[in-house]
């Protein structure tokens, strides 16, 4: 039998309803193509017309109508503080690495180079797990790098 598959993919916020959810790590919300499974074990097909970064609340809706929440996973990160958290985001983003950016802290995977780089800025670093749901790019959602406008 079948996959059943989601072929649409709706964004956080202009939705509602959602009776199963997916949990997924930030590498893993970077898709095209891929059998998921919900956290009420049904797996189903995401097969979407181009690769999408997911965001946390984003919804895939099956051919039936029924929409499964994207949720972030719990992932180990590193929180950054500091005094000047604008030129410590600088660093990060020179080097690339994905970013969530807050009032008053600054999530990135673990790393032990970055950390060692940002502490040796006057940055706090401090191990924790929770979900990552860094920027997206500035052309695009996620990871998406279009320069089309």
């Amino acid at each position: 039998m079948p996959l059943p598959a989601a072929r649409i993919l709706h964004r956080s916020g202009h939705w509602s309803g959602s009776g199963d959810h997916v949990i997924l790590t930030h590498e893993e919300r970077f898709l095209r193509r891929r059998v998921l499974e919900t956290a009420g074990g049904l797996r189903f097909l995401a097969d979407l017309p181009q690769t999408a970064g997911l965001g946390h609340g984003d919804a895939f809706e099956l051919a039936d109508g029924r929409l499964i929440e994207v949720r972030a996973a719990a992932e180990d990160l590193l929180e950054v503080t500091g005094p000047d958290l604008p030129r410590l985001a600088w660093h990060i983003g020179n080097r690339h690495a994905p970013c969530q950016i807050e009032p008053a802290r600054l999530l990135i995977a673990r790393d032990l180079v970055l950390r060692d780089m940002l502490e040796g800025l006057g940055a706090s670093c401090r191990e924790i797990r929770e979900p990552f749901t860094p920027e997206g790019g500035a052309y695009g959602h996620g990871r998406i790098h279009s320069h089309a406008f």
